[in-house]
């Protein structure tokens, strides 16, 4: 049996691993131009560091959910954190911006250790039917770092410049280990088989699929060398894509992507609402903090303290919304959210002008927050709800790739069209500087304020239209199956008279 006496200390020390992360995302966000004046970096350049890091995230969560299965993942959790650790602190002393890319790649390596492992301890210590309450404590924590990230960021930037914002990883990393080795259960383990070709063609496709749509614009999305092109970089990327799935279902051996799991409806259709939500939330925040520093000259804190509504609102909610969840249909909270997401950012995009009140973009904010409360708890209770604890490695792995293939989608094709809105919004500079070499761009001559605010708000469109669609998936959500295991799902066996009335695994 396993230690699951205890589960609540031990999900408050896996969070603060998980806060990590999420400060180190909504920092690096807020720092962007200071990074690219202080490494002298161009637009796309600088959104790499972020894509890089995303990407070394994706690809190996599916193995790396595996490997927990296999080696504990309280063990693996540990090891992703020394490594996510160590690189935070390489970062901090890069000094050159390939080298600070480089390093991101690595604390993405660690993250992809991490995460999984933190959804899969939650399926296995808590019962489905107390699942909801976990869940909203994970939306808690990502409200609360979404407001100390960029706060964080700013004023470390502000005082201390950009190599803080990872340097401040250090201790909390030091802090997450120590409360994890000494809180979190050892729990069993599983053998299993690694598809090593699944992992190639996976990572492969992915990396084609990003490059091409991030350095298009970078290429006039046209020819990059000899018979090599952008569309046939996405192509290719999209054709391997086609290949690893074709070998998932094909594989006689444990396929990296346990395509028995999609057969529960809700399963299937979480990943994709979760994939429409990272999507969205990597990609709204860099037009608007653009916008907030270079049109309206705010600092990188005053730029922070903008979207505070939104983190604010996140957190007081989260924890109110994971209780309401464990009782009603999490779809209505989910496609609540989402729509709310998705009107919050088309409400930003008809505000964002030169002469806009500062004090209007606090509105909008407010509803993104409203609606980030309403999102992640009940997608991530659904997505997990059915899943016996045998798969809970597996599940979360797949569920956490997902995420972040849309974090990667999204980051990349943020900066393609940021990029392409502002050569088509600033004619008068041929569109190089913006798009280009954007070192400078805390300079913006005030004539050009007008062409990159629209710009920004004709980016946004995307992100709100990838809400649009994570809300219509969470609409086919069956209604959440009864517990299979844990406290209410002992009572309302015992009470079957037959083995007919006893519950049902899924709800069809």
């Amino acid at each position: 049996m396993e230690d699951i006496s205890k589960p609540w200390p031990a999900l408050w020390s896996l969070v603060i691993g998980f806060f990590m992360i999420l400060i180190d995302t909504t920092i690096v966000s807020v720092a962007n131009p200071a990074i690219m004046a202080g490494l002298h970096a161009g637009i796309n350049e600088v959104i790499w560091v972020t894509s890089a890091y995303l990407l070394a995230y994706a690809v190996p969560l599916l193995i790396t959910g595996r490997l927990g299965d296999r080696f504990g993942p309280k063990n693996l959790y540990l090891a992703g954190l020394v490594i996510f650790t160590a690189a935070s602190a390489w970062c901090g002393l890069s000094g050159e911006i390939r080298v600070l890319i480089v390093a991101r790649v690595v604390q993405g390596l660690g993250a992809a250790l991490m995460t999984p492992q933190t959804m899969a301890v939650i399926t296995r210590i808590f019962p489905p039917d107390r699942r909801g309450a976990a869940m909203g404590l994970w939306g808690a924590v990502a409200g609360v770092a979404t407001l100390v990230g960029p706060i964080l960021g700013g004023v470390l930037v502000d005082s201390l410049g950009w190599e803080w914002i990872f340097f401040i990883n250090v201790p909390i990393g030091v802090v997450a280990f120590v409360l994890a080795w000494r809180l979190v259960p050892a729990l069993a383990t599983h053998p299993h088989r690694f598809d090593i070709p699944g992992v190639v063609l996976s990572a492969v496709g992915m990396l084609l699929l990003v490059f091409g749509i991030q350095e298009g614009a970078s290429y006039d999305w046209g020819t990059i060398a000899g018979p090599i092109s952008v569309w046939s970089l996405i192509g290719a990327g999209i054709v391997v894509l086609v290949g690893f799935i074709v070998w998932q279902s094909r594989t006689t051996g444990e396929p990296l992507l346990p395509l028995a799991l999609f057969r529960d409806r809700n399963f299937s259709l979480a990943n994709g609402a979760i994939s429409a939500v990272g999507f969205t939330v990597t990609s709204l925040s860099l037009p608007l903090v653009f916008y907030f520093q270079i049109v309206r000259g705010l600092t990188p804190t005053q730029s922070a303290l903008m979207l505070a509504p939104t983190a604010v609102l996140s957190g007081v909610l989260a924890p109110f919304v994971g209780k309401l969840i464990d009782r009603v249909n999490p779809r209505y909270v989910a496609f609540t959210g989402l729509l709310l997401l998705s009107l919050g950012l088309f409400w930003y995009a008809g505000l964002l002008s030169p002469g806009t009140e500062v004090r209007m973009l606090l509105l909008p904010a407010a509803v993104v927050g409203l609606a980030n409360a309403c999102i992640w708890g009940p997608i991530s209770t659904t997505a997990t709800r059915n899943l016996p604890r045998r798969q809970a490695g597996a599940g979360s792995g797949v569920y956490n790739t997902t995420r972040q293939v849309g974090a990667v989608l999204g980051s990349a094709s943020i900066a393609a069209l940021m990029q392409a809105r502002l050569a088509a919004e600033l004619p008068s500079s041929g569109g190089a500087t913006p798009a280009g070499d954007f070192s400078a761009a805390t300079a913006l001559p005030s004539f050009l304020h007008a062409g990159f605010s629209s710009a920004m708000a004709q980016s946004l469109i995307l992100p709100a239209c990838a809400a649009v669609v994570g809300a219509v998936v969470v609409l086919f959500f069956a209604k959440p199956a009864a517990p299979t295991w844990g406290p209410r799902a002992e009572a309302a066996t015992a009470d079957a008279d037959t083995p007919d009335e006893r519950i049902p695994r899924v709800v069809a």
